[in-house]
């Protein structure tokens, strides 16, 4: 009796019929139930079976011993493939959070980049501002006078202001003293163009202080410059105050 089953088989099973029974475990226990309750497509196309046979080994073909192997092959392949997607999907994550990395790493130099080249636009430009200061005309190399006219006071001012920050000093010593170098305040005591308060601290720029305008601006100049960083910075403060 079991010779005779064993010649009445299909196929035996192969190396790849076995591998492909393990893919398609379910469909082919299907496709026996058919046969097995007696398909008319499968027993009319016995020819079409017999050459289906020939490249798939179906569950049915398989001993009833070595089935429950071939089901656990299956499940051992489909765990695999899941491992190999969940593999393939990690790599990719990790591509992605690297390229993330980098977009903001170049992002975050190109800032850095950006920050370090106005930073040296600024130091050069007050380097310009101290250079242009420091070639201006001393207090020292104007003669002195008995009396000095506004014009004449103004034209030294000019030589020894910076061009951009002549406008902006003229525009406090015409508030505080109408360029009137030996203006003083009855009230407070402060002297001459700038209202120094007073008076005296003028004399760390020249003991002619009193009566010397191009010692009052070279005094007020400094004062501008270390206090508000310029004759300009000077006058807004002046603006908004009506001091400085």
């Amino acid at each position: 009796m079991r010779a005779m089953l064993e010649g009445n088989r299909v196929s035996r099973i192969s190396v790849r019929g076995f591998a492909v029974a393990s893919a398609t475990a379910v469909t082919t226990v299907g496709a026996v139930v058919g046969v097995a309750s007696g398909n008319s497509a499968a027993s009319n196309n016995g020819d079409n079976f017999e050459a289906t046979a020939a490249d798939t080994t179906l569950l049915a073909d398989i001993p009833m011993g070595e089935q429950a192997q071939v089901q656990v092959s299956s499940l051992t392949q489909q765990a695999q493939a899941q491992a190999a997607a969940a593999e393939f999907a990690a790599k990719k994550s990790a591509e992605e959070a690297a390229r993330i990395k980098a977009a903001e790493t170049a992002k975050a130099k190109k800032a850095e980049a950006a920050e370090k080249a106005e930073r040296e636009r600024k130091e050069k430009e007050d380097a310009a501002q101290r250079a242009s200061r420091s070639a201006t005309r001393d207090a020292s190399s104007f003669a002195t006078q008995a009396s000095y006219t506004v014009a004449e006071v103004q034209a030294m001012a000019r030589q020894m202001i910076p061009g951009d920050q002549f406008q902006c000093f003229s525009n406090i010593v015409s508030r505080e003293s109408t360029w009137n170098y030996r203006a003083q305040n009855p009230s407070s005591g402060a002297y001459g163009l700038v209202q120094a308060l007073p008076g005296s601290k003028m004399s760390s720029a020249g003991a002619d202080w009193r009566t010397n305008p191009a010692t009052q601006i070279k005094w007020g100049l400094n004062y501008m410059n270390e206090r508000y960083g310029s004759p300009c910075g000077a006058w807004s403060f002046w603006q908004a105050n009506h001091w400085y």
